[in-house]
């Protein structure tokens, strides 16, 4: 089996649905690709025959469009868009997955001392906007906006499933997070499903199932800290990319990363890669887009408190 090559962007973007098959040990190979949350979610599975791959498939296609569906910010009705538009101070309801999200997302905020904080939202809108304008953000808009970047002014309530802001104007932007959900999610959809042999990816997210028959994981290629290409064999692992070379705009000859650290209300400026190996894709995705931000010694402080991660920091030879 070729190892999948991770480096910034995992797998080659190709819109078009595909299944193949080839018997290996009673187990056919299947590939399925459709486009979710704005980039390629690949599914490779193994199962008996094609009616119970396409089956499991698209049910973790749906799971995955569902999720798209309540935490995407680009969507008008999602449960992030509806909750932006709420006054500060109500409780508002919300779904059992937005609470499952945003409980993750609060934890890694308290752990990284708000390196990584989902309530950067206006911040997002705000560099979002410079990326298609060209145009430095207002510096009051921008300062206004790192004011209500605080996920200590978020209280969540996981039993009355509610969400309260203490300040009007807050919104939530799960972009580091919900592709990680999305394919843990998936792949407890393809489990139940009786096809847990599978690989998932979602843009520059990658979950690994059980191993392929005859073998001791999904080989997968990942660039490591000294530039050297390393492949690795993985069950039940994901593994997450994040960085600054494929999404930035550059502005009076200054390179601005699409990864903002939320207690400056600044893009990264740096070329600083991170590869994140973790039991669970949520913790891959969070933690990879956190550790670009934060210097050596905070690095490890979070990683500390996560024994079973592995990272890899890179940086540009242009740095």
């Amino acid at each position: 089996m070729r190892p999948v090559r991770l480096l910034v962007t995992v797998l080659l973007v190709a819109p078009a649905i595909v299944a193949g098959c080839s018997d290996t040990s009673g187990l056919q190979r299947f590939e399925y690709r459709q486009r979710h949350m704005g980039t390629e979610a690949r599914i490779v599975l193994h199962a008996a025959d094609s009616i119970i791959a396409e089956r499991a498939a698209a049910a973790a296609f749906q799971r995955i469009a569902d999720l798209d569906a309540a935490l995407s910010d680009y969507r008008l009705d999602s449960e992030v868009t509806r909750l932006a538009a709420q006054p500060a101070g109500p409780a508002v309801p919300v779904s059992r997955d937005f609470v499952r999200v945003l409980a993750r997302a609060l934890d890694i905020a308290r752990r990284s001392d708000g390196a990584f904080d989902p309530t950067a939202g206006p911040l997002v809108m705000l560099w979002r906007e410079a990326r298609r304008t060209s145009r430095l953000p207002d510096p009051q808009d921008l300062e206004r906006a790192r004011m209500l970047t605080d996920w200590r002014a978020v209280t969540l309530d996981t039993v009355a499933r509610t969400v309260r802001f203490a300040r009007s104007g807050m919104r939530l932007d799960f972009g580091a997070i919900a592709k990680g959900d999305a394919l843990d999610e998936a792949m407890t959809v393809l489990r139940a499903h009786h096809t847990p042999v599978a690989l998932l990816s979602l843009g520059g997210e990658i979950l690994a199932g059980d191993s392929p028959p005859g073998q001791s994981g999904w080989p997968i290629t990942i660039t490591t800290a000294s530039h050297a290409d390393s492949t690795v064999h993985l069950a039940h692992r994901a593994v997450s990319t994040s960085g600054a070379t494929e999404q930035f705009v550059e502005i009076d000859g200054q390179r601005y990363s699409h990864v903002i650290d939320p207690r400056t209300g600044e893009p990264r400026t740096d070329r600083t890669t991170a590869i994140v190996i973790a039991p669970d894709a949520m913790t891959a995705d969070a933690l990879a887009t956190t550790l670009t931000i934060l210097t050596p010694a905070t690095r490890s402080r979070l990683l500390a408190a996560y024994t079973d991660v592995r990272a890899h920091i890179r940086r540009s030879h242009q740095d």
